[in-house]
């Protein structure tokens, strides 16, 4: 048996001492390291390649990491048969950004993708997309189900066509020729868990048994979306099973090593889109048959490898798996092959606009502490979101809020945020008990902040400037985002990271500073000035004819900004007045060029979603 039979409440249970015992499976280190050159050398052998992606679920989901609510019998065997990695994280919350970094093998934020569906452009002819080496090593490549790349420039469908072809599968290749496929289940996606999707499912095992997260109110509406999402769990395990079963028919399945995980985690409110454990620890499951012993990362299948792997890391993998060429612009490390790079110390992840609501968030993690910034903490967690509002959960607790009956820990998602948090994920997996101001933690706190640092110096983090302020800018210079963030000339990313430290820090003794930026040459700057100047709240009551006169900048985020700031300081209705002005500026007014999503999707979204959380 995978799991014991006794019901494991995972939200007490997953620190890595105690994980291993509840999945039932001995553990070991993959924390190997090898040296190589990137390019990856030809390998005599070259097995075929199935990678299976589940959509939108987090390893308390999937029975065999020990979940209380879900059954997953097929995957459970596959572990058994495979190694079960205990600590895979994605690098964002959601699937078209995730996507973006797992086609390109970068990071979302280095190119400038990470808002959800913008489809921004990136320089082809510099970043090149996995599929397309693996055609080149001699693979047939099929892609079966969702592309979602967010890419703009070129169809997502292109780059399956040089070795097979989107929607193909391993019987339409050669005799003989060696294949990866590409295969989404879309069974487990978050719309399964709605009344009125046409997708949804319907709950069959009964509520009241289900295990909430312990910043869930406990309410029948929240019941209920657990209970579908059980049940959107138990159809895809049996998907994830009939397509096993399909490639033992054709008697490939001891040819082929096979990956299992999902595209992020999820799916309840507070979990998908979100870069806490729930929303980006996901499960990682991979069979390598018995002709290739040499790949296994532990001494026999069945065992746990706790060696951290970012998704970011896949297609590097993959790639050298199959021996084929890997790009020198990838990110990440190749985390199991005979070249496996040392294990990184750190995972990062970040949350960008998501469909309508605009945030910008960044977390690194080890395996046991986790460290997040917000770098716009005057927006709740809980701003409106349309598609998350269909599931009866979050319409549900959003009530239970207004009636003023959370408490601190469920009513904490609709209230803005600090600056930072600050988890120990071995004895709070759900990242409910923030220890930023912790005095036993100050080392390891200011250890994650140094490393997020350089992480964001080091991939070039295209999100300290708003969505359509950087595509302006990389407009107006001919240049993808991509490109743009590459000169410091035209974004100085660590002039930015210094001032928005300052801004978070939310210390009063930097008026005088923020007051003297509203008149900066370089818009971003007047952004952030204004930021520091809104987070001061009743602080900044001394620059109040300053930041009227900031109504008046040519950049609409600065103003925007101003406005909020003046409405926290008794000016009451300028932010909803702006706000309507500008919407009525923009009725009607397409820009494709840049995909004006920023304004028209913020503009709208902060009327319900932000705006009155910010007056509470």
């Amino acid at each position: 048996m995978i799991i014991t039979k006794a019901k494991i409440y995972l939200e007490e249970q997953m620190n890595r001492r105690r994980f291993m015992k509840a999945i039932g499976l001995a553990s070991v280190c993959g924390s190997l390291s090898v040296c190589l050159s990137q390019i990856s050398k030809k390998p005599a052998r070259q097995p075929n390649i199935l990678w299976i992606n589940s959509e939108d679920n987090s390893i308390s989901w999937v029975g065999c990491y020990g979940s209380p609510n879900a059954k997953t019998p097929h995957i459970d065997q596959l572990a058994r048969e495979g190694f079960c990695y205990t600590h895979c994280f994605a690098n964002a919350a959601v699937c078209a950004p995730m996507r973006s970094t797992w086609i390109t093998g970068l990071h979302a934020i280095s190119m400038g993708t990470q808002p959800m569906r913008s489809r921004y452009d990136i320089p082809h002819d510099q970043i090149s997309y996995y599929p397309e080496r693996l055609a080149e090593a001699g693979y047939f490549t099929g892609n079966i189900g969702k592309t979602d790349y967010n890419i703009g420039g070129r169809p997502d469908n292109d780059c399956w066509r040089k070795g097979g072809g989107p929607g193909r599968s391993w019987d339409q290749r050669k005799p003989g020729q060696p294949f990866f496929v590409f295969k989404t289940l879309g069974m487990s996606h978050e719309s399964r868990a709605m009344r009125t999707h046409k997708d949804a499912v319907k709950a069959v095992v009964d509520p009241g048994k289900k295990l909430l997260h312990p910043y869930h109110p406990d309410l029948p509406e929240v019941r209920e979306t657990y209970a579908r999402y059980a049940e959107a769990m138990r159809l895809m395990d049996e998907d994830f099973g009939a397509l096993i079963e399909k490639l033992k028919a054709v008697g490939l399945y001891d040819d082929t090593i096979i990956i299992y995980c999902s595209d992020h985690g999820g799916v309840l409110p507070r979990s998908k889109r979100f870069l806490y454990s729930s929303g980006i620890h996901c499960p990682l499951i991979i069979r390598i048959p018995e002709k290739w012993k040499k790949l296994w990362p532990a001494e026999k299948p069945g065992m746990t490898v706790d060696r951290m792997v970012s998704f970011v890391d896949m297609p590097k993998t993959v790639l050298s798996f199959a021996g084929a060429r890997i790009p020198k612009s990838y990110q990440g490390s190749i985390f199991l092959d005979e070249n496996i790079e040392p294990e990184p110390a750190y995972h990062l992840s970040y949350r960008g606009r998501a469909d309508k609501s605009v945030d910008m968030v960044r977390c690194i993690r080890g395996k046991r502490y986790a460290y997040i910034k917000n770098y716009m903490p005057w927006a709740p967690n809980g701003q409106f979101l349309s598609y998350m509002w269909a599931l009866p959960a979050t319409m549900a607790w959003e009530q239970h809020y207004v009636e003023g009956k959370c408490d601190e820990t469920t009513g904490r998602f609709f209230r803005p945020r600090k600056s930072e948090e600050f988890y120990d994920n071995d004895t709070d997996f759900h990242n409910v008990d923030n220890l930023i101001d912790s005095p036993a933690h100050q080392e390891i706190i200011d250890e994650l902040r140094q490393a997020l640092r350089q992480q964001q110096l080091e991939i070039f983090d295209s999100g300290l400037l708003p969505e359509a302020m950087r595509m302006r800018r990389a407009a107006a210079n001919n240049l993808t985002v991509y490109e743009m963030v590459r000169n410091p000339d035209l974004y100085p990313l660590e002039k930015y990271l210094n001032y928005s430290d300052r801004v978070l820090a939310r210390d009063p003794k930097h008026l005088p500073v923020f007051v003297e930026d509203l008149k900066d040459k370089d818009e971003g700057i007047r952004y952030w000035a204004v930021c520091g100047l809104f987070l001061l709240e009743d602080r900044a009551m001394p620059a109040k004819e300053q930041i009227k006169a900031v109504l008046e900048d040519e950049a609409d985020e600065v103003k925007l900004m101003a406005a909020w700031a003046l409405d926290r300081l008794g000016e009451q209705g300028v932010a909803r007045a702006l706000i309507e002005k500008l919407k009525e500026e923009r009725a009607g007014l397409e820009r494709p060029d840049l995909k004006d999503m920023y304004y028209s999707c913020s503009l709208e979204n902060w009327i319900k979603g932000v705006l009155p959380y910010v007056k509470r």
